[in-house]
């Protein structure tokens, strides 16, 4: 069985709580364990904690959920490609697939409101990483 780590973003907690409930019911349905799960104030705050959760011998797979709201500057830009790139990093670095179910840069939040089932896609992701990959 496939055991997964959750690194959830605060911002945006509305959104985002809707994506760890997604995720769950995912893995739910696919038998596979999430065995912790790590609150983050942030998407940008994710990498140091899928980094920490990528380390456990327990862990096959981290999945990351958060959503980046366009602002007024070009911040959330700046915020989503850095943490992308950092969880690409970890994953490489560490030799485990790291799943980018991060929604943005550049929408509203109604957009970020009908895109919560990347929670579920963040699960099957890593599913799917974790089978393909020997």
């Amino acid at each position: 069985m496939t055991t997964l780590g959750l690194v959830v973003a605060q911002f945006n907690r509305a959104i985002t709580e809707r994506m760890e409930v997604h995720a769950v019911e995912a893995a739910d349905e696919h038998g596979t364990e999430i065995a912790s799960t790590v609150s983050v104030p942030g998407v940008y705050d994710a990498p140091l904690a899928a980094d920490r959760l990528a380390r456990r011998e327990d862990i096959d797979a981290v999945c990351v959920l958060g959503t980046v709201i366009e602002g007024d500057t070009d911040h959330d830009q700046v915020v989503a490609h850095e943490a992308a790139r950092s969880l690409s990093a970890v994953s490489i670095d560490r030799d485990t697939p790291i799943t980018l179910g991060v929604t943005g840069p550049g929408m509203s939040s109604a957009e970020a409101r009908e895109r919560e089932d990347k929670g579920a896609e963040a699960v099957e992701s890593a599913l799917a990483l974790t089978e393909a990959l020997p």
